[in-house]
């Protein structure tokens, strides 16, 4: 069983079924004074935040995560040219270019529009989600947001539900699995797309396929015809390889930020601070990560949680508020290094990605 402060630990008189917590028996009216401070803790922090969000300019809140996928579409036109060079470097300088353009679109893109973090106009929202899920990242803009809103941040290491059990592939060895399976990711998204689109409306279905079909014939269309490349085949080779670029750290970063870390049973979760806090690890900071999967991906994945609903630079601005809060309140924080926890997946691969998770109960929070 996990620790936890002594303040938090509770369990069952065995002669009486009471609940009673580390220092002695209470009864219901402290049990309920409990759980209302617990209820505090969130609602503290959130105020804290919401104060921050207030002093925050437009720039802040939305302006530098617009501008760094506006710069991503500005690179594009440079990559199509420098992939139609017959110069090694140059056209290696443009496959470059249109990798790191497109995992900043799809991955940092696609992450911002999901959680509505790009407009504060719902219709603007709806736009952005299609436009940055399904024709960018070939993907179906109703499954993104079923399943990493209402299912993985509503219940985040929640067992069979939130446990981000869908990056795992038991029958994949760990070297296949953790270096070279990630690169099948272009070919696999679409596919599964369609799979999601099963039971939904003929509407939905075919705007989706309308959508992700036009994303990739664009990219086609413009390396055929911009670039000038001679063949089908070096074309899809071309794409494929600009997609896949950086899909091995992608399927790192999902499955570094949750999984080894505490699960928890659907019929007795703990409250939403304490739940975020240990099931959530935040990655140092890296440029390139930063840049290509946001903040909120990478070194402020705890503060994202907390508050979904804030852009890449807002989870960078309020950090410093939360780890503050939850140092203080003797929270975890969980903080751990790329090649740490890449080690440990790889050691421990059997543990973390074939069998099942163990269930942590923090008794007293529930």
């Amino acid at each position: 069983m996990q620790n936890v402060p002594e303040e938090w630990r509770e369990g069952r008189d065995e002669r009486t079924g009471e609940v009673v917590s580390a220092r002695g028996k209470v009864d219901p009216e402290v049990m309920k004074k409990r759980n209302n401070g617990e209820e505090s803790l969130m609602m503290e922090l959130t105020r804290l935040v919401q104060e921050t969000v207030r002093r925050s300019s437009w720039w802040e809140r939305r302006g530098i995560d617009c501008s760094i996928l506006a710069a991503a579409f500005l690179c594009l036109p440079a990559a199509f040219l420098l992939l139609g060079s017959s110069q090694v470097l140059w056209f290696s300088a443009g496959m470059l270019l249109m990798g790191v353009a497109h995992a900043v679109i799809t991955f940092k893109g696609a992450h911002l529009a999901s959680h509505g973090a790009l407009s504060e106009s719902q219709a603007w929202e709806n736009f952005w989600a299609v436009f940055f899920i399904e024709i960018c990242g070939s993907f179906s803009a109703r499954a993104g947001v079923q399943g990493h809103i209402k299912m993985h941040h509503a219940h985040t290491n929640v067992v069979g539900l939130g446990d981000s059990s869908m990056w795992k592939v038991p029958c994949l060895p760990r070297s296949v699995y953790l270096f070279i399976a990630p690169l099948a990711v272009p070919i696999i998204t679409p596919l599964v797309a369609l799979a999601h689109l099963k039971g939904h409306s003929l509407a939905l279905v075919v705007r989706t396929v309308l959508m992700v079909t036009l994303g990739l014939y664009s990219q086609y269309w413009l390396l055929i015809h911009v670039s000038g490349f001679l063949s089908p085949l070096s074309a899809l080779l071309c794409m494929l390889v600009c997609r896949a670029m950086f899909s091995v750290p992608y399927i790192h970063v999902n499955i570094f930020q949750h999984i080894g870390l505490q699960m928890f049973s659907p019929a007795n979760r703990p409250k939403r601070i304490y739940q975020m806090t240990h099931g959530v690890l935040n990655l140092p900071r890296n440029p390139l990560l930063d840049c290509m999967f946001g903040h909120s991906l990478i070194n402020c994945h705890v503060e994202h949680h907390l508050f979904p609903f804030l852009s890449d630079n807002m989870c960078l601005k309020v950090k410093p508020v939360v780890s503050k809060y939850l140092t203080e309140k003797q929270l975890p924080y969980q903080e751990d290094g790329y090649v740490s926890r890449l080690t440990l997946f790889f050691h421990r691969y059997q543990e973390l990605m074939v069998f099942a998770p163990p269930i942590t109960e923090l008794v007293g929070v529930q």
